[in-house]
């Protein structure tokens, strides 16, 4: 067999050198505890309290509107559920949560449970079918009954660029707190909220080049937030518990590095991206891709093949060494169609066929007419297949 090729970027990265190399100290001889007042508490804090200046900045914030967490999910959940619930507590007028039907299940599951557990209210936002966000459609739906707007900035799926500044400076209008998922869009486009009105992003080390288990949440300074954990004062009370100062210090650096690198990586990821498709449709000239009238990252190509079915597709493509997705790697297992091609109005049997690549730092040009020509031949078995069964 050929070299295998990981085409599953969005999912997950490989931890880069540079930051394994600067995590390294403090999972060895620099193991102590921040909250300890001796020497190796204290230099585990100023560790800590370095790598949360060092997000900061990569994200235009202050040090003190840093919150460290285990990821995407944690930051997506303590956005939507901590501050709708310390809304409600001083405005309980305000009780309708609103998000996108695109969004990450880290988003849609955390307000079905604040609707449950809660009583909020649940509302979503209207999306085209390349899943962008109807503007004017939000603008009328947000109001002084909503307590907090979520949108993702990048789909984790199709790869749909929301126009976070514009949605951001209408929540603002409207007196909502506005949070949005930037797991993907972190490294790919440009973040300054002192630029963006967001008061709430989250952002995910293992899409950085850090270990899985570390991320960060951005809170404006004034956002209202009542945590959900109690029983210590870390992270200014916000979220207690010991921190993970290897894993800080890791995202620090894969931040700065990702920050440092983004214009080139965009325009190198593009580039494969584009040469695929081009590649595919030429050898399947029936293909779909999904949110390509749109604006989209240059890192995720979702593809439908008609009368093929992602299983098999995604099996065919295992076998030839090359790993791909059928969307959210949250999903997998899941039998049911992606509900974000769903919102797009993708019909049930071209969802069904739906395969995402994402590309990154373990692809090169190389590769790309060996995984169209994989894609191809995948197709072509899944659809005899499926012949011979129907």
């Amino acid at each position: 067999m050929s070299e295998f090729i990981y085409l599953d970027h969005a999912a997950t990265t490989p931890v880069r050198p540079d930051v394994l190399a600067a995590m390294q100290p403090y999972l060895s001889e620099r193991f102590g505890n921040p909250s300890s007042v001796h020497r190796w508490g204290r230099e585990a804090r100023a560790a800590l309290d370095e790598a949360r200046e060092r997000v900061a900045a990569c994200l235009g914030a202050r040090g003190d509107e840093i919150i460290f967490t285990s990821g995407g999910t944690e930051g997506d959940n303590t956005a939507v559920v901590c501050t709708a619930l310390a809304i409600r507590d001083v405005t309980p007028a305000r009780r309708t949560i609103i998000c996108g039907p695109t969004e990450h299940k880290a988003v849609l599951e955390a307000v079905h449970a604040a609707a449950r557990v809660h009583g909020f209210a649940e509302q979503q936002f209207v999306v085209d079918h390349d899943g962008v966000v109807d503007l004017d459609a939000a603008r009328a739906a947000l109001g002084a009954g909503t307590a907090v707007a979520s949108l993702m900035w990048i789909n984790n799926e199709v790869g749909t660029v929301q126009p976070i500044a514009d949605l951001a400076a209408i929540a603002k209008a409207a007196g909502v707190v506005m949070h949005t998922d930037a797991v993907q869009a972190f490294g790919k486009v440009a973040i300054d909220v002192r630029e963006v009105p967001v008061d709430m992003l989250a952002i995910s080390g293992h899409k950085l080049g850090a270990p899985k288990g570390i991320g960060a949440l951005y809170v404006r300074r004034g956002t209202p937030f009542s945590p959900l954990l109690v029983g210590g004062t870390q992270e200014r009370g916000r979220r207690p518990g010991t921190e993970n100062v290897g894993a800080a210090v890791a995202l620090a650096t894969a931040c700065e590095l990702a920050v440092a690198e983004r214009e080139a990586t965009w325009t190198r990821l593009q580039s494969l991206r584009d040469a695929f498709e081009a590649q595919v449709r030429a050898l399947v000239p029936d293909v779909i891709v999904h949110g390509e009238h749109g604006p989209r990252a240059p890192h995720i190509s979702n593809l439908s093949a008609p009368g093929a079915s992602t299983e098999a597709l995604l099996m065919t493509l295992d076998l030839a060494g090359i790993a791909a997705s059928g969307g959210s790697a949250c999903q997998s297992g899941s039998v049911n169609p992606s509900h974000v091609l769903g919102a797009m109005g993708v019909s049930p049997s071209i969802a069904g066929a739906a395969v995402r690549v994402s590309f990154g730092s373990l692809n090169s040009p190389d590769q790309v007419a060996r995984v169209a020509a994989a894609y191809a031949d995948a197709v072509a078995k899944s659809r005899q297949f499926g012949a011979l069964l129907g």
